[in-house]
């Protein structure tokens, strides 16, 4: 007679929308539930996925107002949604006193990320700040090899190679290029810095996943984003102090669509994470591709931006090298279970 024990977890451990973004090592932290009804994991990251693309766009979109200070409004509505759950379900607001220096890196490089993604996306095409972006799980299997001692394989340097490539074809630098390549976003300047920044975003990302893992099961999700929320406001108030770049929004349509990305943020990381709670991992990740999609989409509708050859060669290294760690985690899960 064999006997089969199901456990379960109440605790998910929540993640940022820079990106979001390393999902296998999230699956950790939201561990698998019965499905409830076929295919609802992938429709909540499907939503996920759509609300972080339209926080992208709408970054893009917003004239005379600096990436620090988009960040700083989100961080603010953000700290004002958690602080009630926390308070309802008495879980404090200082964590575990051995984890609580896990929570302020996580605060610092996830904030951190996100200001860098927002800033990426306003110096740079749209797609190509989001590509660029999207490559961070490949960098946080590399840290887990440092950092965690987790095995690295062949197959995680080939993909990092992939993602290396994806990124030079969008960055297009003149020792490689010319001097003046094609479909760049304003000057060349600009888009180097957008570049740059979007790279650390990614490898900010993908430290953010590593600390994650780090935690465990033993910090809740909602602990984690207070930290987040209240890192970042801090940071953002003072960078955007001594820039001197405040600046009231412009009256109607720019105020609303800064709540709208505050909005959309709470809803893309409560998605992704019921996702995470319902779903394998390998699944989620393979569905946020669709933000790759969406970016170049929108890039062409709403800004008509058509992508030249070299994005979307960019685009497809990096879709392949993500895709790739994702269905590797994923077998490799499937052969343990």
């Amino acid at each position: 007679m064999t006997i089969r024990l199901i456990g379960f977890s109440k605790v998910p451990l929540g993640v940022s929308e820079c990106v979001n973004d390393c999902w296998s090592c999230l699956s950790l932290c939201c561990p698998e539930k019965p499905k409830r009804c076929p295919g609802l994991g992938l429709f909540y990251a499907f939503l996920s996925t759509v609300f972080f693309s339209i926080i992208a766009l709408l970054v893009k979109t917003i004239q005379g107002v600096h990436a620090i200070e988009i960040s700083a409004i989100r961080c603010f509505f953000q700290m004002l949604f958690v602080i009630p759950l926390l308070i309802y379900h008495k879980i404090g607001f200082l964590g575990p006193r051995d984890k609580r220096i896990y929570l302020v890196l996580r605060g610092f490089l996830g904030s951190n990320a996100m200001i860098l993604l927002y800033y990426a996306v306003q110096q740079m095409p749209l797609a190509d700040a989001t590509v660029i972006m999207f490559s961070n799980p490949v960098f946080t299997s590399l840290l887990a090899w440092i950092f965690l001692k987790e095995k690295c394989t062949i197959w995680d340097c080939v993909f990092t190679a992939f993602t290396l490539t994806g990124v030079i074809l969008i960055a297009r630098p003149p020792f490689l290029f010319g001097d003046h390549p094609s479909g760049i976003e304003g000057n060349y300047t600009n888009h180097v810095k957008g570049t740059i920044a979007a790279f650390g975003g990614a490898v900010g990302a993908a430290f953010t996943f590593v600390v994650l893992r780090k935690m465990g099961k033993s910090v809740h999700y909602y602990l984690s984003v207070w930290y987040y929320a209240v890192i970042g406001l801090i940071e953002c108030i003072i960078s955007v102090s001594i820039l001197g770049e405040w600046k009231l929004p412009f009256c109607g349509k720019d105020r609303w669509m800064l709540m709208l990305i505050a909005a959309l943020g709470i809803a893309g990381q409560t998605f992704l994470t019921k996702a995470l709670q319902i779903e394998k991992a390998g699944p989620v990740s393979l569905m946020r591709t669709v933000d790759v999609v969406l970016a170049f989409f929108f890039q062409f509708v709403f800004f008509n931006r058509a992508p030249t050859w070299w994005s979307l060669g960019g685009a497809l290294c990096v879709v392949l090298s993500t895709s790739g760690v994702a269905l590797r985690k994923w077998y490799i899960n499937t052969r343990k279970s």
